[in-house]
């Protein structure tokens, strides 16, 4: 079975210690304290609108050495907001039977008005069985007579056909955890390295044996087996932060990786794929390499104008364009295709896969040096290349290596992405592509190398009436080139004028031209007229901010604590020069000072430039970042830098009305 979801992420060592204080036991199924019907709220997260009561994985092989897995779950449900948590989805993999949900039971209860334990369970026939692609499948359904104050819980056992393949478990979720446990129960046979993500030690973490027998009759097959219970308690909820990856890439977890079988008889074996194996397996696979050749309805006449273009870079922004723009991406985002190639390019839709198999079949046929290659977006999680799993990736892309420097990585789903940069939700990960003729594959690593540049250039005159007017050109380069003509054609004129504006109801925008809109090679240019009321002026004195439209006049870094790592995805430098006119009898009555602000490492700098002449006030603000990633346990040095940084731009300048 080739199609076995296992997590990917950059893993911590392995922890063993000793629980410290006795941990209760949770109620099994159908047992409640009443204490937890009538609670209103997390003891340790206060603003929770619901929170997981009981987590618990029970993991063992059944009869025939398949992995079984008995689970069970309770949750409070503590106000209106909560009750969403109430719609379950169960999600599984359906191809070839290798898993199956089995024994699923779900019940609310509630306190009725007399204070008696009420319990509704559900009904059998609300269950919903979702076919999400051939492959996969999910359970679906939602509980009964919810409402705040409710307990709802649910168990089910999850079978899977597989001796090496253990689910990772995740001991932290959006929601606070109150007690999460996993048991395994794992025979002698078999060895497994635990890889662990925890921000804290286990409550309990023991380890014990017991004796199983496998077979009837006479002559049983009896063997130990390896149990290790752990349980995390009170844990809190991952919140969703700014510039974090996936939550699967920052949730307290537990993930097994399959190293050596010893049978009862023989010898120990060894199990390491290779990423060779890997890229073998995706070269044969039906739904990925025997797609690669498949003649497309009408391709002559596309390929036939491609090859009458004079250079690769023509052939690929003109075959980019024609299925970035003739093709609509449905979703999906998968490995593999779903219908086929074929079939998506009949149909002008397709998963994510369909879509780039298409445009590699093109470019190939059209004589580009192109390879497929694999990929995991940002949401999915990044790659972890110690671990030599597919289905770390979810998305199929192109690949053109152009040397040594350059290369292209085409993603045709998103009608606003560029064949000139790889998809900033694929920076940060790795790609995995093939080389079908010459049976070959690599892992490449993406990134963008050089700054994203955002220049700003303000000339205005302040009026002595306390306000200010004047013109202001940006020029967005790179990704913010294309979250631009993302944000401008999605949400409309108006609304990006909003976003200039940033919520400042002093400033009003007259008109906007934007330029290279449909130009890849070229920055997005947006020439703004303003106009800007200066709160806080009268007769004497006018005060002026100088930093109009820098995008870092929000600091996203305000919490006082960071629970997952910052990733920017890429470097950014940021620059406004700014030019204000002072209007006749004012000057300046103090300057703020020149300064410059840098990190320790000097992984991010700050640069104010404030001058004065023939009635002119000169600014110039330069913001470098030059690492992409920063480790929640340097928060605070992030936290004070951006606190202080945006002190510093927001800095106000008085000027000052000459005496007559």
């Amino acid at each position: 079975m080739k199609r076995i979801i296992m997590p990917a992420i950059l893993w911590l060592g392995v922890t063993s210690v000793q629980a410290q204080t006795p941990v209760a036991k949770p109620l099994a199924y159908g047992k409640i304290d009443k204490a937890d019907l009538t609670m209103t709220g997390c003891d340790f997260e206060k603003d929770a609108n619901a929170m997981v009561l009981i987590d618990k994985g029970d993991l063992y092989y059944d009869q025939e050495l398949n992995i079984t897995e008995d689970v069970h779950k309770r949750i409070k449900i503590f106000n209106e907001n909560g009750k969403k948590e109430a719609n379950i989805r169960i999600t599984y993999i359906t191809s070839n039977r290798y898993e199956f949900i089995t024994n699923l039971q779900a019940e609310t209860i509630n306190l009725n008005d007399k204070g008696e334990v009420e319990i509704t369970k559900l009904d059998k026939k609300v269950l919903y069985n979702e076919t999400v692609d051939k492959y996969t499948s999910a359970m679906v359904f939602s509980f009964p007579n919810v409402k705040p104050g409710s307990v709802i819980e649910y168990k089910y056992t999850l079978n899977r056909h597989s001796m090496s393949s253990i689910p990772a478990w995740y001991f932290q979720s959006t929601l606070p955890v109150r007690y999460s446990e996993l048991r395994t129960s794992i025979p002698e046979y078999f060895y497994f390295r635990p890889q662990l993500r925890m921000r804290d030690a286990f409550a309990v973490n023991e380890n014990s044996a017991e004796t199983k027998s496998l077979g009837s009759g006479s002559n049983p097959l009896t063997f130990n087996c390896s149990v290790d219970t752990r349980v995390a308690v009170n844990v809190r909820s991952m919140p969703t932060e700014p510039y974090m990856r996936s939550l699967t890439d920052n949730l307290e977890r537990i993930s097994f990786q399959f190293v050596s079988f010893k049978p009862p008889v023989g010898f120990v074996e060894t199990f390491s794929d290779t990423w060779d194996k890997v890229g073998t397996g995706l070269t044969d696979d039906e739904d990925f390499g025997a797609q690669l050749k498949r003649k497309l309805a009408g391709e002559e006449a596309i390929i036939a104008k491609a090859k009458g273009m004079h250079t690769d870079q023509e052939k690929i922004s003109y075959l980019f364009n024609e299925v970035k723009n003739g093709m609509k991406w449905d979703g999906y985002d998968r490995w593999y295709t779903n219908d086929g190639t074929v079939k998506a390019w009949d149909r002008k839709s397709g998963n994510s896969t369909e879509i780039n198999l298409i445009l590699y079949h093109l470019l190939k046929q059209s004589g580009v040096k192109a390879y497929p290659m694999v990929v995991s977006t940002r949401s999915h999680g990044a790659v972890n290349p110690a671990f030599t799993d597919i289905n770390q990736f979810n998305r199929g892309v192109v690949y053109i290596p152009v040397d040594s420097l350059h290369r292209y990585v085409l993603d045709a789903t998103s009608k606003y992405n560029s064949y000139c940069e790889v998809p900033d939700n694929l920076l940060g990960s790795e790609g995995f592509y093939i080389d079908k003729e010459s049976k070959t594959s690599d892992l490449v690593f993406l990134n963008q190398v050089n700054p994203v540049l955002q220049l700003v250039n303000v000339q205005a005159d302040i009026k002595a009436d306390g306000s200010m007017a004047g013109m202001a050109m940006i020029k967005s380069y790179s990704y913010n080139r294309l979250s631009g003509i993302e944000r401008y054609k999605t949400d409309g004129e108006q609304k990006f004028i909003d976003y200039l504006r940033n919520n400042d109801n002093t400033l009003k925008i007259a008109s906007l031209k934007l330029e290279n809109m449909e130009t890849d090679t070229l920055p997005l240019v947006q020439n703004i007229d303003f106009k800007k009321e200066l709160t806080g002026s009268d007769g004497n004195y006018i005060y002026f901010v100088p930093s109009v439209f820098v995008p870092l006049r929000n600091n996203p870094f305000v919490n006082e604590e960071r629970w997952s790592d910052i990733d920017f995805g890429y470097r950014n430098n940021f620059s406004l020069t700014g030019v204000y006119n002072l209007p006749a009898g004012y000057k300046s009555e103090t300057l703020p000072q020149s300064v410059s602000l840098e990190m320790p490492d000097h992984s991010i700098s700050f640069r104010r430039i404030v001058g004065e002449q023939n009635n002119s006030i000169f600014v110039r603000y330069v913001i470098d970042l030059k690492n992409t990633v920063y480790f929640k346990e340097d928060y605070a040095g992030i936290h004070e830098f951006y606190k202080k940084m945006g002190e510093l731009i927001n800095e106000p300048i008085a000027l000052k009305k000459a005496a007559e």
